[in-house]
């Protein structure tokens, strides 16, 4: 079965690949994953005020459009004394989408007061699962370029806890990471009696705790579920 990954990202089809193959076995081979980008759909405008909302808008297009199933996720930097903010704007926090530096110099400045045991945080993930039916009969769904009608919708949640630093540490990973320590760590530092950033951590450490590994993880058995149909 297709299932199209709603994204630009070919890298988010390896974790997907890779997470699906740890729970399902020789099963995942039954799902061909297929990123947006690779058939030059569009982005849609992510205007949800949630992060279920933004992941269930990317899927839903992608889904209306093609007929297939598809995968879609959203996440970003949830810092509580900040009253749960950048969040949805994360990516953006700074003004510029994208800009990791300028977004981490902003937060920074603004938590630079903020004493270490309220320096708490976390990351969070929806990822969601859009499933599509049998095309629409309208004209008006047609000429949208969206003729397919959603019959089913699953979103799952995952999240990472930790603190934020005073200053960046590390040269992997992006956006927050470098300051970034996860309550979770890898068995090598707590071996070592040290915590590490995210952007400290080699990928497969950060992915085995991460807050979207653990939201892709929880869609599985709805992939699952979809793939015995």
């Amino acid at each position: 079965m297709k299932i199209i990954v709603a994204t630009h990202n070919e890298g988010k089809l390896v974790e997907i690949r890779r997470i699906l193959e740890e729970r399902l076995g020789a099963g995942a081979a039954d799902a061909e994953l297929v990123s947006a980008g690779s058939l030059n759909l569009p982005d849609p405008v992510e205007d949800g005020v949630t992060f279920q909302e933004n992941a269930l808008l990317k899927a839903r297009d992608v889904a209306a459009r093609t007929g297939c199933p598809a995968i879609a996720d959203d996440s970003g930097l949830i810092v509580d004394v900040m009253g749960n903010a950048p969040g949805i704007l994360s990516a953006r926090w700074a003004g510029r989408h994208g800009d990791d530096k300028a977004n981490n110099a902003l937060l920074l400045a603004q938590i630079a007061d903020i004493p270490e045991a309220s320096r708490t945080a976390r990351f969070r993930c929806a990822a969601a699962l859009v499933v599509p039916g049998a095309k629409r009969e309208d004209d008006t769904a047609e000429s949208a370029g969206k003729p397919y009608a959603i019959t089913s919708e699953t979103v799952e949640i995952g999240e990472m806890p930790g603190v934020l630093l005073h200053a960046p540490r590390g040269e992997h990973g992006f956006g927050y990471d470098p300051l970034f320590v996860p309550d979770d760590q890898p068995t090598r530092a707590v071996e070592a009696g040290v915590r590490l950033t995210s952007a400290e951590m080699e990928p497969a450490e950060k992915n085995a705790i991460s807050h979207r590994g653990k939201a892709l993880r929880a869609l599985v058995p709805a992939v699952e579920a979809l793939l015995r149909q």
